[in-house]
């Protein structure tokens, strides 16, 4: 079914675009259009911003006590709940994620976080005083930072843009939402949320747009920060731009993780773990543990037994209820997908995949490579899909190694029989979370990168944090 849209969300209306550009939608498995929406220029974007700040300057969204915004959220993330079969079957349509698991991750976790944050939120606003050491005590004032320009990705577009609105709303901002050109109708389903839950107007504001676009949003003297998840080469461009501003932002970004086996690691349980913590969302997951990391001594049968695992998995169409690992999310990410994989033949031994199979839809086999050195490209640099790199190690400290040789430190995981062992070799590791045999990301735990993987956190209180301005008061006496 055709589904289009011709307005943008903005100030808890439809509005008109200013221009008649418009994104086409592709069903990542079939190459099917889906629709078209409208494509926001900078006359939009200024609209946007223009709703966010009138309703953070004038509506006293940001002056309501915590107890009424936590009570908005939860008729927000009530109406996000109901929409949950429709949120999955767009985002798998979009960008080939398998139903099996935006059910899961988009139609039902999304809810989830905005619940998560409006408890929080009830807890907000308590009087902070601390002793002076030069007067009689000091409080410190919390309040809302101000207008969030929040720039969300293709490969979680519900989650998240969810992880940004919900801990900003908690904290009492406004935000513009600019979705990839990519995933854009589950966008109007959060829209057609808020509005059902009487989120007051301007409070949330979505507008997809393209580069330039959103570069204008991200320069846009309305907005008061910048909350990010995207390349780390898009990234450190809008670092710069936020920079030159002096302006908050917050920067989730690429990864290479390793996932180290130990000597003593469990293959089966590893084999269980790994389309969640190497392989999630057909590889299209910023902190899958893409490299593993096998003692030499094990290596022939670790390779081995991911091989068999490899082409065990069922590719096909994301709305299949039986799929294991659907299509890339468009025809371009495919390629680059794929002349990574052609890399990988020139640079180590393929023992699984290798191919793009199927006349229609953007499809990659999961592949494994072997005798992979930690120096090839197809280890250093980010492939975003179904590819993994067996990398050979003796010793310990020669796995960290390893491990931490890397631009980026976002995920990971250690895999042990002996989980105390496993968590000592975890603290050695570079890298914002590590996973021990198992990896997923916990909603009350900061979650975010070091290095090249990204500045600040998401989810848990600290998340809120981010959203707020601090001031100390001085009483003297």
């Amino acid at each position: 079914m055709i589904t289009s849209r011709d307005a943008f969300f903005i100030g808890n209306e439809w509005v008109k675009p200013a221009s008649d550009r418009c994104f086409t939608l592709i069903n990542a498995s079939t190459e099917e259009e889906i629709g078209t929406v409208p494509e926001a220029v900078e006359a939009d974007i200024d609209a946007a911003v223009a709703a966010a700040r009138k309703a953070f300057d004038e509506s006293g969204w940001a002056q309501t006590s915590p107890a009424e915004r936590a009570a908005v959220m939860e008729r927000f993330m009530a109406a996000v709940a109901a929409r949950g079969p429709q949120i999955a079957e767009a985002v798998s349509a979009q960008n080939g994620m398998p139903i099996a698991l935006s059910s899961m991750l988009e139609g039902q976790f999304g809810a989830g976080v905005i619940q998560y944050y409006a408890e929080l939120a009830k807890g907000l606003g308590q009087p902070d005083v601390r002793p002076s050491q030069m007067g009689k005590e000091t409080l410190v004032e919390r309040s809302a930072l101000g207008v969030v320009a929040a720039i969300v990705p293709w490969n979680f577009p519900v989650t998240l843009a969810l992880n940004k609105v919900a801990p900003a709303m908690a904290a009492g901002c406004t935000l513009v939402i600019k979705p990839s050109p990519g995933t854009v109708l589950d966008s109007y389903l959060l829209a057609e949320a808020a509005l059902e839950a009487g989120v007051p107007a301007g409070v949330l504001n979505w507008v997809a747009a393209d580069r330039g676009a959103g570069a204008h949003l991200v320069s846009h003297p309305g907005v008061d920060k910048v909350a990010f998840t995207g390349s780390t080469a898009a990234g450190r461009k809008i670092a710069g731009v936020c920079g030159e501003m002096l302006r908050p932002v917050t920067l989730e970004l690429g990864g290479k993780s390793a996932a180290i086996l130990l000597e003593d690691a469990d293959i089966g349980t590893f084999l269980q773990g790994v389309p969640m913590a190497c392989m999630l969302n057909n590889g299209q997951a910023c902190y899958n543990g893409t490299r593993i990391l096998a003692p030499k001594s094990r290596y022939d049968e670790v390779v081995g037994a991911l091989a068999d695992f490899a082409q065990s998995l069922t590719v096909g169409d994301a709305l299949d209820p039986a799929t294991h690992v659907g299509p890339m999310a468009s025809a371009a990410h495919r390629d680059k997908v794929m002349s990574y994989v052609e890399i990988g033949k020139q640079e180590a031994r393929l023992v699984a995949g290798g191919n793009s199979p199927a006349n229609r839809g953007f499809f990659v086999e999961p592949t494994i490579f072997a005798d992979v050195d930690n120096s090839d490209r197809i280890a250093q640099e980010e492939i975003f899909g179904p590819v993994l790199s067996v990398i050979p190690y003796d010793g310990e400290d020669e796995a960290i190694r390893i491990a931490n040789d890397s631009e980026y430190g976002l995920g990971g995981s250690v895999w042990s029989a002996d989980s105390e062992h496993a968590k000592a070799v975890a603290h050695r590791v570079e890298s914002g979370t590590v996973g021990v045999n198992g990896y997923m990301p916990s909603l009350g735990s900061p979650f975010g990168g070091v290095k090249a993987s990204g500045l600040g956190r998401e989810f848990g209180p600290e998340a809120i944090g981010s959203y707020q301005n601090l001031k100390s008061i001085y009483v003297m006496s």
